[in-house]
C-alpha cells in the first residue's frame, strides 16, 4: 500500500518522449478486472506499443500489456483487451475535438497508484514527431552526454 498523499509509478512509457511531442497530459482512471489489477500492482504491465481511442463516446486504452497474475490461473485476463479509460464526460468531448481538427492523438505515459490505491494512467494529447526532429534529439542527447563526461574528466 502506497503511503498517504503519494503516488508510486508503476510504468513509464520512455519511446513516447522521443516519438511525440507532448502537448497537454490528463489523468485517467482504469477499469480493470481483479488479476489485472493485481498483476499491475507488482508492476508487470508494457506501455510500449499502445494508444488510447475514442469509441462511441467512451476512452480505451489499445494495446498495453498486463501479463497473467500468476495465482489467478484460469481465471485469469486476456492481456492485450483493450481496457476503459475512466475520465468526465466533457474531457472526452474536449480530446474528441482535438484529435479530429487538429491530428493529434492520445499516449499513455506513465501508469501510476495514487494514495488510495487506484490504477491511475497519465494520457498524453500528443503531436507525432518528423525523422528529422528525432534525429536532432539523438544528436542533442549525444552532445549532452559527451559535455557531460567531458566535464567530469575535468573535475578528476
Amino acid at each position: 500500500m502506497a503511503k498517504p498523499g503519494l503516488a508510486r509509478t508503476i510504468s513509464v512509457n520512455k519511446p513516447a518522449h522521443f516519438h511525440y511531442d507532448i502537448l497537454e497530459t490528463f489523468e485517467a482512471g482504469v477499469a480493470l478486472v481483479g488479476s489485472e489489477v493485481k498483476s499491475v500492482k507488482e508492476g508487470r504491465i508494457s506501455l510500449k506499443e499502445s494508444f488510447a481511442e475514442v469509441r462511441n463516446g467512451e476512452v480505451f486504452l489499445v494495446g498495453a500489456h498486463i501479463s497473467p497474475y500468476e495465482a489467478a490461473n484460469r481465471f485469469n485476463h486476456d492481456p492485450l483487451r483493450p481496457k476503459k479509460l475512466l475520465l468526465h464526460r466533457r474531457e472526452i468531448k474536449r480530446l474528441t475535438g482535438k484529435i479530429r481538427e487538429k491530428g493529434l492523438t492520445l499516449v499513455p505515459l506513465k501508469v501510476v497508484s495514487n494514495e488510495k490505491g487506484r490504477i491511475k494512467v497519465e494520457l498524453g494529447l500528443a503531436k507525432g514527431k518528423k525523422a528529422y526532429e528525432k534525429k536532432e534529439a539523438i544528436k542533442e542527447r549525444d552532445l549532452n552526454r559527451e559535455l557531460r563526461a567531458a566535464l567530469k574528466r575535468a573535475k578528476r
